[in-house]
C-alpha cells in the first residue's frame, strides 16, 4: 500500500472513530453511511461543482469556452484522483469503459435530437463536448469506489451471462427505441426477475444488506437530481424542456436501467465482489461488531 493510500485510509478511520465516540450507535452508523456515500461520489460531486461554478462566473467574451474549460477541469480532476490514490488504476480502467460507452451514446442521442449542448467549444466530437464522457465516468467512479469503500459483496448473484445479456439489451434499447418498439417495460421486469433476491452486503461498523433493485432506484433518484442541476445551468438541454423546468420523471427510469449497465460494467473488473459473503452478517438491520470496516 502506498503512503498516499495509507494516509487516506488513516484519515477515514480517524473520522469514523470520532463519529462513533460522539453519537449513539444507530445514529453514528447512519452518519457514517451518508459520509461514505458522499466520499464515494467525490468525483461526481466535483464535476457538478465545476458545472455550477463555471455557469456562475463565465463570461461570453472570454477566450476559452466554458465547455473547453470543463474538459480541462475534468482531465485535471482525474489526474489528481490518480495521483492522490483516491482512485486506483484498476478503477481507472472501469472509468475508461464508462467514458467510451457514454460518449458513444451521447453522439447518437445528439444526432437523434434527444438533447443538445447549446454552448460553443472547440473540444467537441460530432457536437458532443468531451467533458460529457466524464459525467458518465463519474458514475463509474462512484460505483467502483463505493464497492471498495463499503467492502461490498453481491449475493446471491444471478448467472453472470444472464446479467451480461440484460446489460447489453438495456444498452441497445437506448439506441433502438428510436426506430423500433421500446422494450423498457420488459427490461424493468427483467431487472426484478434477475436481481430480486440479490442483496448488496456492505460494511459500516457492522455488516448490513440492501436489496439491489432498491439500491439502484435510490441511486437513480440522486442521479436524476444531478441531471436537473446540469439542465438548469444550461450545460445541456432536453428537447422540449422549458427553462428551469424539471427533467421528466421518465429520465429517472432511464437512469435506473442505465445503472444495471453500469453495475455489470464494473463487475467485469470487480468479479471478486460477486463471490459469497465471507463474513457472518447478523441481519439486514443488525450488526456484527467483530467485523472491522475496510474504510471508516
Amino acid at each position: 500500500m502506498s503512503t498516499k493510500t495509507e494516509t487516506t485510509r488513516n484519515l477515514e478511520r480517524h473520522l469514523g472513530d470520532r463519529v462513533r465516540t460522539r453519537l449513539p450507535h444507530g445514529m453514528a452508523e447512519f452518519v457514517l453511511f451518508v459520509l461514505k456515500q458522499g466520499w464515494a461520489a467525490l468525483f461526481g460531486a466535483a464535476m457538478l461543482a465545476g458545472i455550477i461554478v463555471t455557469k456562475a462566473i463565465w463570461q461570453e467574451g472570454w477566450a476559452l469556452a466554458r465547455y473547453d474549460a470543463l474538459v480541462i477541469y475534468a482531465i485535471t480532476l482525474q489526474a489528481v484522483f490518480l495521483w492522490l490514490k483516491l482512485e486506483s488504476w484498476r478503477e481507472a480502467r472501469v472509468i475508461l469503459l464508462f467514458h467510451l460507452t457514454g460518449t458513444i451514446m451521447e453522439i447518437f442521442k445528439i444526432s437523434a435530437g434527444s438533447w443538445a449542448y447549446p454552448e460553443p467549444g472547440l473540444l467537441k466530437v460530432f457536437g458532443v463536448p468531451l467533458f460529457s464522457g466524464f459525467m458518465y465516468a463519474s458514475v463509474g467512479s462512484y460505483m467502483a469506489r463505493v464497492i471498495r469503500i463499503f467492502d461490498m459483496r453481491f449475493n446471491p448473484y444471478p448467472p453472470f451471462w444472464a446479467a451480461m445479456l440484460l446489460a447489453v439489451a438495456i444498452y441497445v434499447n437506448f439506441f433502438s427505441h428510436h426506430f423500433m418498439p421500446d422494450i423498457r417495460l420488459g427490461l424493468f421486469a427483467a431487472t426484478l426477475i434477475l436481481f430480486a433476491k440479490t442483496r448488496i452486503w456492505f460494511t459500516i461498523g457492522g455488516r448490513y444488506w440492501m436489496p439491489l433493485p432498491l439500491a439502484a432506484f435510490l441511486t437513480s433518484f440522486f442521479l436524476w437530481i444531478a441531471e436537473n442541476i446540469g439542465t438548469n445551468t444550461g450545460t445541456w438541454v432536453y428537447a422540449g424542456q422549458e427553462d428551469w423546468g424539471w427533467v421528466s420523471f421518465a429520465k429517472l427510469g432511464s437512469w435506473y436501467l442505465l445503472l444495471y449497465v453500469s453495475f455489470v460494467t464494473v463487475t467485469l473488473v470487480y468479479r471478486d465482489a460477486l463471490g459469497p459473503v465471507t463474513r457472518s452478517p447478523a441481519s439486514a438491520v443488525g450488526q456484527s461488531p467483530e467485523l472491522p470496516a475496510q474504510e471508516s
